[in-house]
């Protein structure tokens, strides 16, 4: 990857403890998609078994059939979410719901009457899996009116069957599973939000200390440099080199005063230089799983400024490490246009970034806002079928 041309990626076009962790948020909905897809499969085969075997007068089979081999393409699909790892998407579970308000509309041609009257019907069970499903793939503003909805719906459908049976009972039972749902999933929710909170500021942190230690060396090289010219000085005085008024000794002296003033006068932490170079190397040494071969142009900037710098490859080279599907990264940096520009890249799979999902905080946090925050700073990324290239830069 060459920094020549100016070519930028638009990031509103066509289509991110060092950061060496996943979001806690989107683990926990890859968790919940794979554990609910297998539930939601073994429940739906245990409902086409069980439908068959309780096929019995007045059970119709004309409206047996069709509904149940809808029901069983929608169950394997909840298959291959499973076998594939895959996030839950909302439009399957859209369906699912649909599918059961249906089932639950329909009993009176499905179901055995002694099976409808005992609550052991199989739509029961699909309808406490929909409940549960609703729960775990929307928010409450969204989960708790479908999980009403089908409820209602399954009401309904017994009262059609028979209309002198109590109903109220399956009711309740389902408005406790949709109510322990909804509230279970805001707490793993907030829990797993609290988490990314913790570790993003624990990724600030740990680049600060990374900025402030570069910082301190800097500091001390300068001081020994210091301590080691004027020591000379004073020592040459001292062995009587000079027994006379000397230029040279005038000129040493105000050397060496003028060193020592600099020194006293040192910006704040924020404006002292950084070799940036350094520390994206050693931001590079910190991206586990990943190969990173570098390119290292050697610059000076303000410690904010290669704080944001680090901060934003850092989290740049994390997201290639989760999401990207390769082991390898190309990290470069130089000047160009006047701009001093770092570029991440890799050839692994890219991404819609008007498609990111909430929790992928790292790419607008970490990378976009994080540099674009910065006065004369800015990045751009590109991503597409030959992979992802993030641009920063930030115009001294």
């Amino acid at each position: 990857m060459a920094l020549t041309g100016s070519t930028r990626y638009d990031t509103t076009s066509d289509s991110a403890h060092d950061t060496r962790y996943d979001s806690a948020t989107r683990q926990l909905t890859k968790a919940v998609a794979r554990t609910g897809a297998g539930a939601r499969s073994a429940v739906g085969s245990v409902a086409v078994v069980a439908a068959l075997f309780g096929a019995v007068p007045p059970v119709s089979a004309s409206w047996l059939a069709p509904m149940l081999l809808i029901h069983l393409v929608w169950t394997l699909l909840h298959v291959r979410v499973f076998w594939r790892k895959e996030l839950l998407p909302h439009w399957l579970v859209a369906g699912d719901v649909a599918i059961t308000v249906a089932l639950c509309l329909a009993q009176v041609h499905l179901v055995p009457m002694e099976a409808l009257v005992t609550g052991s019907s199989w739509v029961h069970g699909l309808v406490t899996m929909t409940v549960v499903m609703a729960g775990v793939t929307w928010r409450p503003k969204v989960a708790v009116p479908v999980g009403l909805a089908v409820a209602a719906a399954f009401a309904a459908g017994i009262r059609l069957a028979s209309p002198t049976h109590d109903i109220f009972g399956s009711l309740g039972i389902h408005l406790v599973q949709l109510l322990a749902i909804v509230l279970l999933m805001t707490l793993l929710r907030r829990s797993a939000a609290s988490a990314d909170a913790f570790l993003r500021e624990s990724v600030r942190a740990g680049i600060s200390l990374m900025v402030e230690r570069l910082r301190r060396e800097d500091e001390l090289r300068q001081v020994a440099s210091i301590h080691e010219t004027s020591l000379h000085t004073l020592t040459m005085v001292g062995l009587g080199t000079y027994d006379e008024p000397s230029p040279t000794l005038r000129d040493q002296v105000a050397t060496d005063r003028a060193a020592l003033e600099k020194l006293r006068d040192q910006p704040h932490a924020g404006s002292v230089p950084i070799a940036l170079d350094t520390l994206l190397d050693e931001v590079a040494e910190r991206a586990a799983g990943l190969d990173v071969r570098r390119r290292l142009t050697p610059e000076t900037v303000p410690g904010d400024v290669a704080e944001r710098f680090a901060r934003a490859v850092t989290e740049a080279l994390a997201n290639v490490a989760l999401h990207a599907g390769v082991r390898e990264a190309e990290l470069v940096s130089g000047r160009r246009d006047g701009e001093i520009v770092v570029e991440v890249a890799d050839a692994g799979r890219g991404f819609d970034q008007h498609r990111l999902p909430p929790d992928r905080f790292g790419v607008r946090g970490s990378i976009l806002d994080t540099m674009r925050s910065l006065p004369n700073g800015g990045a751009e990324i590109f991503s597409g079928d030959r992979g992802t290239r993030v641009s920063l830069w930030w115009r001294p």
